[in-house]
């Protein structure tokens, strides 16, 4: 084992720290010791408040679970009242207005989807930067939003004539022609400042609204693209008889490219399983891969060999005659971890653990300054062009944990010398003390304030660990339904409008989880722009693209606008646990609900154990691919734990329960040359005791967290694997 390196009383981590001296500090500006004085001295002057903060959510905690258990459910003004007393529910701020400045318009005014992959996974990284633009061939082409896919065996006619179809029906949709339709368009040129087009009878059309016409590549009697507009969104219309579609088709289309993923966040925490030095350090050295635009990625397919790096910029000439460049990426956010964990990558002072999130706000706001080189100079692919820097931070509870990152980020500025308001905070509402608290959330972080967005499943694996003993929760899947959920993501949208986000800042909503079920994606998700969200979580840049047609076909902007003048969720309904009143469920209906839970936690954690993958595509007991990370195992976990502590089920059958899906989750991952099985021997499997122990300890997890206990399965499967044969 390699000895930690000291500096300024810290030992960190060789990797780790030969990493930020050699490759992310340079460039900067900032001298190496300047920048170890610092994070030891932030660590040393934050590390009490951090703890003190975390300890009084252990004791508001037993204060809940002793009230329950006195009172069971009790009666809702009662438990009010309790909340209150306790400092839990606190009073609402007055009037509260966010300023945050150099706010990029993808975040600022802009609505479109959002991508969020794990930044240690290059591959995923860069293809989620890249979907900034999709082709809406290829996205309907290869999904189900057309009828099931073609299985392989080449190029499907019919099913490109369906394509074609419905790409020019979209076009008629969105930026329809002042005469005629696009399917009868025989030629595309540019007029002057105007889009002129011959229809297959010779006759002549425009665009109904002339000012969608953004601009064009190439030359104007025969332009090779045509860029078009709709909610602020682009349209690129490319134009080529030599490619095999375009040949075919009467006005030489060869594909309509859609401004997609205009955000995504590279995330350090729910998605990865960084656990130590060498974990960090990957994380840390693919964004600054991406802050410097020099990450690129091999792989094999189809036999031969295809590096992917980032998408340059897109260039063009607009209307008036002028260029005009767009960016060719997403911009890119960066989800540092709660103030919870701690990681042995740095130790402090006294040989204790750092804190992570310290760590990892010094660390990736010191690698993006690498967007904006100290020199002066400009790069290339260029990120936040407004100057910022946007830091995703989950799993805080109320307002006073959103004011210590506020000035944990100030802390970071100053060391940095960054200017004042250059960090950017997004603020997950997916913490039930910080749902019922959001107004003064927001308000602790205002002045940097450039998101909010509500996550249903680690908000509901805190809505059952919370009210843990108040008695046995629904079923999952009859939780969507419940009172407190329709409430959690109206209050969200209210106060965020109330707060004057719209125009100023993203109101996000969750993620679509099936990523191969892309028609029902199409028929369901448009439902999160009713609601009022800028932007909406997806699992793929195919399904970025197809969910981009939901912006383009909607103002997002007019329905907050409507939103707004609605009577607000009530607090009432928020403080509504979805507990069932009196249980009576069948014992095929336990157990159903409990193979179903059991195989997705098992399914999810082998991975993450075993093989240190921190999201994918889990099968889940119906063979249906499902995108899984961290909430998704809070849930499950916190709800078998709840169904034990309240009698539904008993250990034995919760432990056969788990020992026979291991042997369905075994059978599924068969074709996995990496994959370990559990089933074969229960006793050593660290993956197996790892998932039992998610459910056999999970009342006693801090908030119903599964971090403690994965990030010791995964350390201990590493120091076996490392550990000679």
């Amino acid at each position: 084992m390699v000895s930690p390196v000291s500096v300024a009383n810290l030992q960190v981590d060789p990797q780790l720290h030969a990493f930020i001296e050699n490759e992310a500090l340079p460039g900067t500006g900032i001298a190496a010791a300047d920048f170890w004085q610092a994070l030891a001295q932030t660590h040393a002057d934050l590390a009490p408040e951090n703890r003190r903060l975390l300890a009084q959510r252990d004791e508001l905690q037993a204060k809940i679970d002793a009230w329950h258990q006195s009172n069971g459910l009790g009666e809702a003004e009662a438990y009010r009242s309790f909340l209150e007393e306790i400092g839990y529910l606190l009073p609402e701020p007055g009037e509260v207005t966010i300023s945050p400045a150099n706010v990029d318009p993808e975040i600022a005014s802009l609505a479109g989807p959002q991508l969020v992959v794990p930044v240690t996974n290059a591959r995923y990284a860069l293809n989620a930067a890249n979907a900034r633009w999709g082709s809406l061939y290829d996205a309907l082409y290869g999904t189900d939003v057309l009828g099931a896919p073609p299985q392989g065996g080449g190029y499907d006619a019919q099913r490109g004539a369906q394509v074609i179809a419905y790409g020019r029906q979209l076009l008629d949709e969105v930026v329809p022609l002042d005469e005629g339709s696009w399917a009868n368009v025989a030629e595309i040129c540019v007029f002057g400042a105007s889009l002129a087009l011959v229809m297959q009878d010779d006759s002549m059309a425009g665009l109904r609204t002339p000012l969608q016409f953004v601009g064009h590549q190439g030359n104007g009697d025969a332009p090779s693209a045509v860029l078009l507009a709709k909610n602020g969104l682009h349209i690129e219309i490319v134009i080529d008889k030599s490619h095999p579609i375009g040949a075919g088709d009467a006005a030489h289309i060869a594909d309509i490219q859609l401004e997609s993923a205009l955000t995504t966040i590279m995330d350090c925490e729910d998605s990865v399983a960084t656990v130590d030095g060498a974990d960090k350090t990957l994380a840390y050295r693919n964004w600054l891969g991406l802050m410097k635009g020099t990450l690129k990625h091999s792989f094999t397919k189809y036999g031969a060999v295809v590096e992917r790096s980032l998408a340059p910029d897109r260039h063009y000439q607009d209307a008036q005659g002028d260029k005009l460049t767009l960016s060719g990426r997403s911009l890119m956010l960066v989800r540092n971890v709660g103030h919870l964990m701690t990681t042995p990558a740095v130790l402090d002072s006294e040989g204790n653990e750092f804190f992570e999130g310290i760590l990892d706000a010094f660390v990736t706001s010191m690698i993006a300054m690498h967007d904006k080189p100290s020199d002066g100079s400009k790069r290339p692919m260029s990120n936040a062009r407004a100057g910022s820097v946007y830091i995703v931070k989950p799993k805080m509870h109320g307002p006073e944990e959103v004011a210590f990152a506020n000035n944990l980020f100030d802390r970071v500025e100053k060391a940095l010398g960054l200017a004042a308001g250059t960090v950017k905070i997004g603020v997950m509402d997916e913490e039930r003390r910080t749902s019922l608290n959001l107004k003064a959330c927001i308000a602790a972080a205002k002045d940097r304030l450039c998101f909010i967005n509500t996550g249903f499943l680690d908000r509901t694996g805190d809505e059952i660990h919370t009210s843990m003993q108040a008695g046995a929760m629904l079923p999952k899947g009859e939780m969507k339904t419940t009172t407190w959920i329709s409430a959690y993501e109206n209050n969200n949208v209210d106060v965020g409008l109330a707060c004057a986000m719209n125009g100023q800042a993203q109101i996000g909503k969750g993620m679509w989880a099936m990523p191969d079920l892309m028609a029902a994606m199409m028929r369901e998700k448009i439902a999160h722009l009713h609601a009022g969200a800028s932007t909406a979580w997806v699992p793929s840049p195919t399904a970025a693209t197809l969910h981009a047609m939901h912006y383009m076909r909607e103002n997002v902007g007019a329905i907050q606008a409507e939103l707004a003048t609605r009577t607000p969720a009530s607090r009432a309904d928020l403080l509504t646990p979805p507990v069932a009143q009196s249980p009576a469920w069948s014992a095929e209906q336990i157990q159903r609900e409990l193979d179903n839970n059991a195989q997705g936690i098992l399914g999810y954690v082998v991975r993450w154990v075993d093989q240190g993958i921190g999201c994918s595509k889990v099968p889940d007991i119906n063979n249906v691919g499902l995108m899984e990370d961290r909430a998704t195992l809070r849930i499950s976990s916190q709800a078998i734990a709840n169904w034990l502590l309240h009698g539904i089920c008993t250990k034995a059958q919760v432990l056969e329960t788990m020992q026979r899906m291991a042997k369905v989750v075994d059978g599924q991952n068969a074709g996995d040359a990496q994959y370990t099985p559990m089933a074969t021997d229960f006793e050593r499997s660290i993956a197996f005791k790892a998932a039992c122990d998610l459910v056999f300890l999970g009342t006693s997890q801090p908030n119903g967290y599964t971090e403690p206990l994965l990030h010791a399965a995964r350390a201990a499967k590493k120091a076996e694997q490392t550990l000679p044969a």
